[in-house]
């Protein structure tokens, strides 16, 4: 059976995904609100990434969050986040990168310059592929269609210009929602869509 390919993409309700970890994650652009989500945990959404990430037989990131991980995950493996450590140290990375970095996690892959077949490898080989934040690589992945499910977390804050999934020149794309989770304690929303058409339909009110 074909392997998924899941993304799975936290956002701010005006639709922000930059530097939901902490405040030194990523402050491109004077970005001033890094470690948004941390106020906004709870249970739920707990249970719902940790349900994701323990399922999940391959980690497919884009190169900054590569490194994200690779400097943060191996140092947790007998800390209090220890189960989500050791699950990320157990399965393979693959890593989408127009360079040549150093991939000292083990375990770590570089994938090559055609994705689409990097990806159809990737589905044969393994059943559940999940993508962590990776704006732009996950860019990509839905302006092709390439995954099957996008697991879209929106939270109860606005932070105005950041870095977001759906950029306001595009690309155009139609989903099909799959899912919606009831709202979380703290007001988090899961909403899982899947890929429908390159082109948003039109019509008329009449």
């Amino acid at each position: 059976m074909t392997g998924r390919i899941q993304i799975d993409h936290f956002t701010t309700l005006d639709g922000v995904a930059q530097a939901p970890g902490g405040p030194d994650e990523d402050t491109t652009g004077g970005f001033r609100f890094g470690g948004w989500q941390a106020p906004l945990l709870d249970e739920t959404t707990g249970e719902q990434i940790d349900e994701g990430i323990q399922s999940m037989d391959a980690l497919l990131l884009g190169r900054r969050t590569y490194d994200i991980f690779a400097a943060y995950w191996p140092n947790q493996v007998d800390g209090p986040e220890s189960g989500i450590a050791r699950k990320f140290d157990a399965i393979p990375k693959y890593v989408a990168s127009r360079g040549k970095p150093r991939l000292d996690w083990r375990d770590s892959h570089l994938l090559g310059a055609d994705l689409a077949a990097e990806l159809s490898v990737l589905r044969n080989r393994h059943q559940d592929i999940h993508v962590i934040g990776s704006i732009d690589f996950s860019r990509t992945l839905v302006a092709e269609g390439w995954f099957d499910c996008l697991n879209l977390w929106v939270y109860p804050i606005v932070v105005g210009a950041g870095k977001r999934l759906f950029p306001d020149d595009g690309p155009p794309a139609s989903l099909e929602l799959l899912a919606a989770e009831p709202a979380s304690p703290r007001g988090a929303v899961l909403l899982r869509y899947g890929w429908k058409r390159p082109e948003p339909a039109t019509g008329t009110m009449g």
